[in-house]
């Protein structure tokens, strides 16, 4: 993602009318910004270098190039009864490289003792913990430094301004897992030269596939990490194929030409270009006429607006597109096709916001063939024995199904079942964050009664989650509607 906002600028209930943000019935939202904090906000950005090794899967080469040859993959994959990756597996190899992980440093005036590391899922990069949509309203990063937390969020090895590498027997887990614990290991070791302060505690906060690696973390380096935030995450695996299917995947290459690719498509960069200069509403204005010029009918503002932003019309169009820094991923990086799959697998309709929604569409991160073959090789268990807190959303698709309630045991929740992962743990919570996606932090939550549903940990846990529940669970984004 290139610029976005995600919610955690709002501190406690009832907080949002004191900054006199406004909500709108629309699915906007209206506000003051929320860029400055208290605590002061200091960020640099620069590039951490690994020399990493990982044993990881050999697979033959995956036909990617074209639109169709993706369908073909995922149709493959999602069969019932077959494992997929088992079934074409070669082998194993040991993958080893030098590799850049781009990163961005963010620090209170005064500096605490404890650091978040931030891992981004799928979909994204690290700019999803500090998004600037509304004035960086919906910044995580923020938060974190209004309480005295450091934060160093990195782009997953293989996406945005980290290193790039083969998309099928190179960018897979296991070895993006290696990065996030070389990173961690130069962290400790004060061997990462831009940052001057030194840290007793590091905590991992993952969201979705960042939540997978950071507890594979704990599995293999539990001495490596001082507690985990799992958002937007459970140890149930079974819903990744219809993951898969929601996501009607596509060549990224194809799908943001400017952005995934290298614009070499000279059909569309002339189509591109003819739209160069004109603001959304201009286009927007300029499709209504041309219809009206052919065909006599002059269509409604809101059904081209539709045609556009909800299809994968608005991501070869878009003047983002035409601007943003081109990444020229190759084939095999694929990505989910418009904002009507990005909404099934992370959106609950109705319940976030459209513009950001759209912002996130426009700057989304693709997803790799290797890594979606990988999904799933993390330790049964971990035998880390610090504090953990799992925050994921009731409607969460990857790891619920659309409904984390709906266990089928006598476990609270689906999420809440991972607590037999940590067999030699100590504090651990789950938490349901009512009528919300996999994307939490695109949501308004409506539900200012969660705090209840967190006395118990406020009082029990260390000090970075009762931050977290506090941040996440006590009026995050609480709105009335």
């Amino acid at each position: 993602m290139a610029r976005l906002s995600f919610l955690s600028a709002l501190l406690l209930v009832g907080f949002t009318s004191a900054l006199g943000v406004r909500h709108r019935q629309d699915g906007y939202r209206d506000g003051y910004g929320y860029g400055s904090q208290d605590g002061g906000r200091n960020c640099v950005n620069f590039t951490i270098p690994v020399s990493i090794s990982a044993r990881q899967g050999v697979f033959p080469d995956i036909p990617a190039k074209a639109n169709l040859e993706v369908t073909d993959f995922a149709q493959k994959f999602v069969q019932q009864g077959r494992n997929y990756t088992a079934t074409i597996l070669l082998g194993y190899q040991t993958v080893e490289g030098n590799y850049d992980i781009s990163a961005q440093y963010c620090y209170p005036d005064k500096v605490g003792s404890t650091i978040q590391i931030l891992t981004h899922g799928i979909g994204f990069d690290k700019t999803y913990w500090d998004l600037s949509f509304d004035d960086y309203e919906y910044s995580y990063t923020n938060v974190a430094l209004k309480y005295g937390y450091s934060t160093l969020a990195i782009d997953r090895l293989g996406i945005g301004n980290s290193s790039h590498g083969d998309p099928i027997n190179e960018i897979q887990a296991p070895l993006e897992l290696e990065a996030l614990n070389a990173v961690t290991t130069k962290l400790r070791k004060g061997e990462i030269p831009e940052i001057k302060d030194e840290y007793k505690k590091v905590i991992h906060v993952g969201h979705s596939f960042g939540s997978v690696l950071s507890y594979w973390l704990s599995a293999l380096y539990p001495d490596n990490t001082d507690g985990l935030a799992l958002t937007g995450w459970s140890a149930n695996g079974s819903f990744i194929g219809q993951t898969v299917a929601g996501w009607n995947l596509h060549s990224a290459r194809l799908n943001q030409p400017f952005r995934f690719g290298d614009a070499s498509n000279g059909a569309i960069k002339l189509l591109i270009e003819s739209f160069l200069g004109l603001g959304r509403q201009d286009l927007v204005e300029s499709v209504v006429n041309a219809i009206k010029t052919y065909t006599g009918n002059t269509p409604q503002s809101y059904e081209v607006w539709n045609d556009i932003q909800t299809t994968e019309v608005g991501d070869i169009i878009n003047e983002w597109n035409t601007t943003a820094t081109r990444l020229n991923y190759s084939p095999g990086y694929i990505t989910h096709s418009d904002l009507t799959s990005n909404q099934f697998v992370f959106l609950r309709y109705g319940n976030y916001d459209i513009g950001l929604g759209v912002v996130s569409e426009n700057t989304k991160q693709p997803v790799t063939i290797g890594e979606l073959l990988s999904l799933g090789g993390e330790p049964a268990q971990s035998s880390f024995k610090g504090p953990v807190i799992v925050f994921t959303g009731q409607y969460d698709q990857p790891f619920c199904g659309l409904d984390c309630y709906a266990t089928g045991t006598a476990a609270a929740s689906i999420p809440a079942e991972a607590k037999k992962n940590f067999p030699k743990g100590g504090v651990f919570e789950a938490y349901i964050q009512p009528d919300t996606g996999h994307g939490i932090n695109v949501h308004f939550n409506s539900s200012a009664g969660n705090a209840a549903a967190y006395s118990r940990v406020l009082d029990t846990t260390p000090d970075f989650i009762l931050v977290f529940a506090r941040e996440y669970a006590l009026g995050w984004n609480t709105c009335t509607r």
